[in-house]
């Protein structure tokens, strides 16, 4: 499907940026586009991968018509540009709605008006329920890319939605292994907390599930199993060899929820199973009909939210085989200075 093709890469100095490129590389694109703000990063990326598929576009996803100068000829848009952190996003609000929610318009709109085939935009759990700047900020480009969708003239418009990737960069398993190799306390929130658990390689493989299958609208999620965040810190210490270490529970930080939700009851309600994935089509009606009034679904109420409550619960020993699949864990079990996925 991707032979010949130009496919851009929004946000492409990122991790998930990154692990797309990789695995469009091996594929039979022509091109493949890297458009984002950081030069360094790119400047980096030109030098690690030296490969001539690859072309860079500094530029801004705030800023229209710097991404239409990389649409232009693309076939293919993968849309993870986004500011992701919940901190940055609660205290500067705005920030994340000029980046997550306009700049999704406007990839959007320069997709629909250059004919671009295909764009899958990159959404989260924290958009389900959303509680914090960043998760309510997703939710709203979901809506904004479901709205596209309708009057999108041929391109397919998709999202996927994905939980917390295992170690990367910033994430509670680098910090578990920093605490452990430091020899301090592991500090743990809530032991009772769960976490979807996936790897960088599933949620790349829901990406291109997604362009392979997506109709316009559709948001895809793939089934993960889930952990505490007490068996994954006790998992952490068996694989490090470090039986003494103190874990300390300090309590739920601001922003944070006991369990992230993929799918909602209503998504639930009407969400396809397709094995390994969930295919939520959109409501492609307009405003004239009675769902918005005097129209009800009672199997709404009957259905129960996808939630890491209640997916499949990995005990200490799935947590341990699981872990053992990151090139990280792996690097650090074996007693090397490994960093995080970028």
């Amino acid at each position: 499907m991707f032979k010949d093709k130009v496919l851009l890469i929004t946000g492409g100095t990122g991790s998930f940026g990154n692990a797309v490129l990789r695995r469009f590389l091996n594929s039979g694109a022509r091109e493949i586009r890297v458009l984002s703000r950081d030069e360094k990063k790119q400047d980096d990326m030109r030098k690690r991968y030296n490969s001539p598929k690859l072309k860079f576009y500094i530029g801004d996803v705030r800023d229209y018509h710097s991404v239409l100068n990389a649409v232009r000829g693309a076939d293919f848009i993968f849309h993870a540009a986004a500011l992701k952190q919940v901190p940055s996003c609660e205290f500067h609000p705005m920030e994340a709605v000029k980046t997550n929610v306009l700049g999704t318009e406007n990839v959007l709109e320069a997709a629909i008006n250059c004919d671009v085939e295909r764009v899958i935009c990159l959404s989260t759990d924290k958009a389900v329920y959303p509680i914090n700047a960043m998760g309510i900020s997703k939710a709203m480009m979901e809506k904004v890319s479901v709205a596209k969708s309708r009057s999108a003239n041929g391109t397919i418009i998709c999202a996927t939605r994905y939980g917390n990737v295992m170690a990367s960069r910033g994430s509670v398993i680098p910090l578990f292994v920093d605490q452990i190799r430091a020899g301090e306390p592991i500090t743990i929130t809530d032991p009772n907390m769960t976490r979807f658990m996936m790897t960088l390689d599933d949620a790349v493989d829901l990406v291109l599930y997604a362009f392979e299958h997506g109709n316009p609208g559709d948001i895809f999620v793939q089934k993960a199993p889930a952990a505490t965040i007490e068996t994954l810190a006790y998992a952490l210490i068996e694989l490090l060899e470090a039986p003494d270490r103190e874990v300390r529970e300090i309590g739920t930080r601001h922003g944070e929820k006991l369990f992230e939700v993929l799918l909602s009851r209503e998504e639930m309600a009407a969400a396809e199973d397709l094995g390994d994935y969930f295919r939520v089509p959109p409501d492609l009606r307009d405003l004239n009909y009675g769902k918005f009034v005097e129209e009800g679904e009672r199997k709404i109420s009957e259905a129960e939210d996808y939630n890491s409550h209640n997916t499949t619960r990995l005990d200490k020993a799935g947590m341990k085989k699981l872990l053992l699949k990151l090139d990280f864990i792996r690097a650090i079990v074996r007693g090397e200075n490994a960093q995080p996925q970028d």
